[in-house]
């Protein structure tokens, strides 16, 4: 199986998808226990939800599970918040700090995913990124994510409706941050936040250099936004996900236009 699936747009936005697989080759998903199996961890229908929700998107999906290896995660394995609780490049244990391998991968093991899957992942997105740009002259990455409303072991309480995450206005213009936060604030159904527990992963980190036409912003969605519930068999429910998805696209439309617009915060892409 293809790890990585690639719908190429004509527009500015590119629509990051890291979570949503559920892939796992058969040697792989031999070694885990019970509870691995389970894929809890996973950002459930995250594809479907965003599905034809912007005309000229591109969208790069992983296909594999985030067990297998986290394409949001630094390759290197350095952690992105030091000092709290997270899994890792490849996790040894789930959201709530419960083991999912029988045995836990060992370093070479981790490497020759690194080189599969990870990799494949991020050449993906960076060729995708480096077409978009050199079309537009500016490229914006919306990393779409999703997690379980309660995890203990990563946060206290119940999770904001929506974590907009940026690192702490660095990864993208300030006009696109505002542009974003706003229309949430304006959305009364949901409650929101920036740059709280989630500040946005290696993919926002990384790729999001907004001095060179590059910008990038993560949402991490609580799944009880769009999901029948929180628990297997973690079921769509449309009318939930309809109000949300009309809330989604109008901010993939504002970050569309002012893209289009070809001119940022002062600065003229061309």
């Amino acid at each position: 199986m293809n790890p990585v699936i690639i719908q190429k747009g004509d527009g500015p936005v590119i629509l990051g998808q890291p979570h949503c697989g559920t892939y796992i080759p058969d040697e792989i998903a031999d070694r885990l226990n019970d509870r691995g199996r389970q894929l809890m961890d996973t950002d459930w229908h995250v594809d479907f939800l965003y599905d034809g929700i912007l005309e000229g998107a591109s969208i790069v999906c992983a296909n594999f599970h985030r067990y297998v290896i986290d394409a949001n995660r630094d390759p290197s394995g350095k952690s992105l918040y030091p000092g709290k609780n997270t899994t890792g490049l490849v996790p040894l244990v789930d959201f709530e700090n419960r083991p999912i391998w029988k045995t836990d991968p060992d370093t070479d093991e981790v490497e020759r995913r690194r080189k599969m899957f990870h990799a494949a992942y991020h050449k993906a997105l960076s060729d995708e990124i480096d077409r978009v740009k050199s079309t537009h002259g500016i490229a914006i990455i919306f990393d779409c994510h999703s997690i379980r409303s309660e995890l203990p072991f990563l946060f206290d309480g119940k999770l904001p409706d929506l974590n907009i995450g940026t690192n702490d206005g660095a990864t993208c213009s300030a006009e696109i941050e505002d542009m974003v936060s706003k229309t949430c604030a304006d959305a009364a159904k949901y409650s929101y936040v920036v740059n709280g527990r989630f500040k946005g992963g290696w993919t926002t980190r990384n790729y999001g250099q907004p001095d060179a036409g590059v910008h990038a912003i993560q949402m991490e969605i609580a799944q009880r936004c769009y999901l029948a519930s929180e628990t297997p068999p973690f079921l769509f429910d449309e009318k939930k996900a309809e109000h949300l998805r009309g809330l989604l696209g109008q901010i993939l439309r504002l970050l569309d236009g002012v893209a289009r617009s070809g001119n940022l915060n002062g600065v003229r892409h061309v």
